[in-house]
């Protein structure tokens, strides 16, 4: 579910250099190296989706932390750190990595990191050796890789396919990306979660390999799968992409470079005033739409008091819908313009925000009340029985569509507002502000949950930045359907 990303989707930096544009046109034709360059996010991807968002963070929130409320402030705490190191330091990377040469000796670094680092998250178990900081340090540190490995690996894309390839390549990775989750999220359903609850011929009697619930295994285990994966999809990367050359620039000279690069950027599109205006507009809206996917699992687990098998059936759900988001903003894009499509794409998610902060197993939308003992369940399945499940679940399916368009829009409004001469300074800016304030919304969310002592103070903070970033919107000029461009 790639689309579905808890951080900004091209990058934190997302920079190609001039020289290699002009050199790498490409025929159009997605070769070797670009298909390899797709499965490494087919393989990247499953790490936020099973380990971030839907299973294991959430059993960390409920059962290390003991306590969900507790444990959505103890976990957005830890993303705050990881929110100021990448605002410092991926900017920076970003802006230096032309500098650097070649990608494939620090990425391998990367992942040689990750993977180790990821698995060990499995023996995080109730009673066990591993204190709540030890996995705090693994947990952070990986999630820190992800956005460094990210970087790294979309300044690679001209190389991979070529600059009439690009597309293709870029789109079959974010399905890849997307179906591997599913696959992942489907598999673990069946082989772990169903199993014992169920009686149908199809499903194993007990989880496979023998997995015990009772010390929380089969919840465990995705962090083994999410490593797995990204060590495999990191192979054909490694074997086939094209990498850039040696530049024989040191390290600190390179970072040094990348920091001039970085103001040179900037100066450059502060002569545009609306381009500016959408991009601070950006820092916030593009936060909180981050922060809804980071904090979904654990909020559903707390509030809705959701269990693993409930998860994965969500997760496989808005992971699917969610593919649906980019077929919207294109239509939206086209008859509205990209600027209305993300207002459009704001205003429901902070309506959706808005309602779901009203449902809970006893209560519907803040008035009505709900007694499962007085109602028949709606079908007779393992999980979803009742009618708040099912309202929260459509309020899901609208944030994972309309989050997900937001993200193809962004881009789109940007070439709305700049100058095609400029195009690579402002995505290069596009991307910074991606970061600047991922810092902001875990904040918001800890002091909301710490003051309200509740999941749903801690969430409904996330809407005051969308509120933000749609109020600044309005100030911008273009954007409309026709192509128009600010001066």
């Amino acid at each position: 579910m790639s689309e579905l990303k808890p951080l900004d989707a091209d990058g934190p930096a997302a920079i190609v250099e001039p020289p290699t544009i002009a050199m790498v046109g490409g025929d159009g034709k997605l070769t070797l190296g670009g298909y390899a360059w797709s499965i490494f996010e087919g393989g990247r991807d499953p790490f936020i989706i099973l380990v971030t968002i839907y299973i294991f963070m959430p059993y960390v929130a409920s059962v290390l932390v003991g306590d969900p409320v507790r444990g959505q402030a103890t976990i957005s705490s830890w993303d705050q750190i990881i929110g100021w190191v990448v605002v410092v330091t991926a900017p920076f990377l970003g802006a230096s990595i032309d500098k650097l040469g070649p990608r494939k000796p620090w990425l391998g670094l990367i992942v040689g990191l990750m993977v180790p680092m990821i698995a060990a998250l499995w023996f995080a178990r109730p009673g066990g050796w591993m204190t709540l900081a030890m996995l705090a340090t693994l947990y952070i540190g990986a999630r820190l890789l992800f956005v460094y490995a990210e970087v790294l690996h979309n300044s690679m894309l001209i190389r991979a396919a070529g600059l009439r390839a690009a597309h293709k390549a870029s789109a079959l990775a974010l399905s890849l990306g997307n179906a591997a989750s599913v696959v992942a999220l489907a598999f673990t359903a069946w082989a772990f979660a169903l199993p014992g609850k169920v009686h149908w011929s199809w499903v194993p009697a007990a989880p496979l390999f023998g997995l015990n619930p009772l010390t929380h295994e089969p919840e465990r285990v995705v962090a083994l799968m999410a490593a797995g994966l990204l060590a495999v999809g990191s192979i054909p990367l490694f074997l086939f992409t094209p990498d850039a050359p040696r530049t024989g620039v040191p390290v600190l000279t390179a970072w040094g470079n990348g920091a001039a690069e970085l103001w040179r950027m900037l100066k450059t599109v502060r002569r545009y005033k609306d381009a500016v205006i959408y991009l601070a507009s950006r820092m916030f809206f593009v936060d909180g739409m981050n922060a809804v996917l980071i904090y979904a699992g654990v909020y559903a687990i707390g509030v809705m008091k959701w269990g693993p098998l409930e998860m994965l059936a969500y997760g496989i759900m808005l992971s699917v819908l969610a593919v649906g988001g980019g077929f919207l903003a294109r239509w939206l894009d086209g008859v509205l313009g990209p600027k209305a499509a993300l207002r459009i794409q704001i205003s429901v998610t902070a309506v959706c925000l808005t309602a779901m902060l009203g449902i809970a197993p006893d209560r519907l939308f803040y008035f009505w009340p709900y007694d499962a003992a007085a109602h028949a369940p709606l079908w007779g399945g393992p999980v979803f029985r009742h009618l708040p499940d099912w309202a929260f679940i459509g309020i899901g399916f609208l944030n994972a569509i309309f989050i997900t368009g937001q993200y193809a829009s962004s881009r789109t409004l940007l070439t709305r507002l700049t100058p095609p001469e400029q195009t690579g300074a402002f995505f290069g800016v596009y991307a910074l502000s991606g970061v600047a304030t991922l810092w902001l919304a875990p904040t918001l969310v800890n002091i909301g949950t710490t003051m309200t002592h509740s999941q749903q103070g801690g969430f409904a903070s996330i809407i005051v930045l969308l509120v933000i970033g749609l109020i600044g919107l309005a100030f911008v000029k273009g954007g409309g359907r026709e192509l128009q461009r600010s001066a």
